[in-house]
């Protein structure tokens, strides 16, 4: 049974269990078979080689924890999207802000400039939400003043062409000859 990741709605696989114990998001963004990941590190050589491997200082390199997802010796990068990165920053590949060998994040999909951004707001949450109130408890205020106390701009009766039909009388005051358009 695969093991899911909900995110605001979208299900998401997070590991192919038909691949056997490799997961399928590192296996298809990784360049070459040095990249992939290798059985979970238990030994300090083995730290050392893993964080050498993905261009990693040993203290900065952490890995998921061995808990049968099958990560191995991945490593546990910080939770960070691209629109978070400098972007007068020469990249290699400006479109997603990544260096060429610069490993990506397990869940490299979801931080891309054009899906979730982690990057710190302006405003708080709460005054976002006490703006949001205000102006919806606004517009309903004015809504109902308006069907309340409905304001009809003056208007001058509709013209036509002769008299008015409601008040009596036709269109035209002519007599209506019979105008026959056959001939018998």
């Amino acid at each position: 049974m695969a093991l899911r990741s909900v995110f605001f709605g979208v299900t998401r696989i997070r590991y192919c269990p038909i691949l056997a114990g490799s997961p399928c998001k590192v296996r298809y963004a990784s360049s070459s078979k040095d990249e992939l990941p290798d059985v979970f590190p238990k030994t300090q050589e083995e730290w050392k080689a893993a964080a050498k491997k993905y261009n990693m200082h040993l203290h900065d390199y952490q890995v998921y924890p061995d808990d049968g997802l099958g990560l191995g010796d991945y490593p546990m990068l910080p939770d960070v999207s691209s629109n978070e990165k400098d972007p007068h920053y020469d990249w290699d590949d400006p479109s997603i802000r990544r260096n060429w060998g610069e490993p990506l994040h397990f869940d490299s999909d979801m931080y891309l400039r054009s899906r979730l951004d982690k990057s710190p707001v302006i405003v708080p949450w709460n005054t976002m939400c006490k703006h949001l109130f205000i102006f919806i408890g606004g517009m309903l205020f004015f809504f109902f003043l308006g069907s309340t106390f409905p304001s009809h701009p003056p208007m001058a009766p509709k013209q036509f062409p002769f008299q008015h039909p409601v008040k009596g009388g036709h269109f035209c005051n002519v007599p209506k000859e019979e105008k026959k358009h056959y001939v018998f």
